[in-house]
C-alpha cells in the first residue's frame, strides 16, 4: 500500500469512525440532498431527538465531513465533500493493491493451466 502523509491516517480513522454510525450516514445523505439544514430540520426527518442530531453533527464536524455556520439565530450545517478526500485516496490505494494481487494470482493460475496442457492429453 502507498505510504500516507502524517495526519492522513488520523483523518481516515476519524472519517471511518464517523461513518460507522447509520444515523450519521443518514444525516450526510439528508444534508447532501437538502444542501444545508438546521439540526431541528434534520431531527424532523429522523427518529432521534434534536439533541442527538446535534451530537452526531459534532462528530461529523470533527471528522471534517460537515460544517456549521451561524445564520442569524440558527446554525445551518452543510456537507464538506473535501473531508472525504483522504479516505477516498486511501480506499482507492487499497483497491489498487488488491487489484494488483488478484491480477498476479490470475496470471499464475493461467500459466499453471497452460503448462498443464489440455485435460485430454493426460
Amino acid at each position: 500500500m502507498t505510504e500516507e502523509r502524517p495526519g492522513a491516517a488520523e483523518a481516515v480513522d476519524s472519517v471511518l469512525g464517523a461513518l460507522a454510525d447509520p444515523t450519521r450516514r443518514r444525516l450526510l445523505d439528508l444534508l447532501a440532498g437538502l444542501g444545508e439544514a438546521t439540526a431541528t430540520t434534520l431531527a424532523e426527518r429522523l427518529p432521534v431527538s434534536r439533541q442527538a442530531v446535534v451530537k452526531h453533527l459534532a462528530v461529523l464536524d470533527a471528522a471534517g465531513l460537515v460544517s456549521g455556520g451561524r445564520v442569524g439565530r440558527e446554525v445551518r450545517y452543510a456537507v464538506r465533500p473535501a473531508g472525504l478526500d483522504a479516505t477516498a485516496r486511501w480506499m482507492a490505494s487499497l483497491a489498487a493493491d488488491w487489484e494488483r494481487r488478484l491480477a498476479t494470482i490470475r496470471r499464475v493460475a493461467e500459466a499453471a493451466e497452460r503448462d498443464a496442457g489440455p485435460a485430454d492429453a493426460r
